[in-house]
């Protein structure tokens, strides 16, 4: 048998007619039947019945269809895992360090263990820098906010949800309180990431003022969450981050819940559409996925 062969069948067997599987596979009606009478010849039994309009597995094809599945499957993985090491697999991922906490390190360990030969570059980058680095192929993998529906010709895989958390200074009144209410916010200065860079940071938090009918003090913008949580240790105001940005700050700034907290956002990888099917990314992004449930 050939695997040609097998993949001829496999296409056969699941249109259920010659005809349209001979066109998915651009092969004529003839060629194709000719295709598998051979590998009947082959196997000494009949795979087919045929019939006026349709074809019908017999039980050697049944049990060959399961069989050709796995074999053709193992081939695929081996083809791309010797590609992978002859060629060498690079995988640009930019990412947000609010969200990837958690999610980058796991997976890129994950990932270099079963691809020895493959280079993962990361680049933090704000998320306007992560389209604009997919939409000129600059970058394989965008980590940040999803944008499903405002992002024409990419994909997005939904990794986790992130909640919130209000950041304030160890010095901060607010620090002493257990749990705060969105009043407590309105009365502190807020700092926020920069509306240009974030845009959705600011349309969340904005969309939580309007929701809960607050006039807050914006107190300053900041350019990332390094510099954002510098400015909150300093005593300058408070910062609402997420929940997986909460874990790397714990040690700087005190971390409080807020009742009616702001709605969670959903943290994605984004990639181009027409890269569906490339094996190494969609490894990357499952091992990320897997990386994000564990670190629930």
């Amino acid at each position: 048998m050939e695997l040609r062969q097998l993949r001829y069948f496999v296409a056969a067997a699941e249109a259920g007619n010659i005809s349209t599987a001979a066109k998915k596979i651009f092969l004529t009606q003839p060629a194709l039947s000719r295709q598998i009478k051979a590998l009947e010849g082959d196997i000494g039994q009949p795979l087919l019945e045929r019939r006026a309009h349709s074809i019908r597995l017999t039980p050697a094809g049944e049990e060959l269809l399961r069989a050709a599945r796995e074999l053709l499957l193992h081939a695929d993985q081996v083809r791309e895992r010797i590609r992978a090491s002859a060629q060498g697999v690079r995988l640009r991922v930019g990412y947000a360090p609010s969200l990837a906490s958690g999610i980058l390190s796991a997976a890129v360990a994950d990932f270099s263990q079963a691809h020895p030969a493959a280079r993962v570059e990361l680049f933090d980058l704000t998320p306007g820098e992560m389209l604009a680095g997919l939409d000129d192929n600059k970058l394989d993998i965008a980590l940040t906010v999803a944008r499903t529906g405002k992002t024409p010709g990419l994909k997005w895989t939904h990794l986790a949800r992130a909640t919130w958390r209000l950041a304030v200074s160890r010095q901060h009144p607010l620090g002493r309180r257990r749990r705060l209410a969105p009043a407590d916010v309105a009365d502190a200065p807020l700092l926020v990431l920069s509306r240009r860079d974030y845009p959705h940071y600011w349309d969340t938090v904005t969309a939580w003022q309007r929701e809960h009918r607050l006039r807050l003090k914006i107190a300053g913008e900041y350019d990332g969450a390094e510099s954002l949580i510098a400015a909150v240790e300093s005593g300058l105001g408070v910062a609402f981050i997420t929940t997986r940005a909460a874990r790397n700050y714990a040690s700087r700034v005190h971390i409080k819940a807020v009742t009616h907290e702001p709605e969670p956002v959903c943290i994605a990888a984004g990639y181009r559409a027409e890269r569906s099917g490339d094996k190494p990314l969609a490894v990357f992004i499952e091992n990320m996925r897997q990386a994000a449930q564990s670190f629930a």
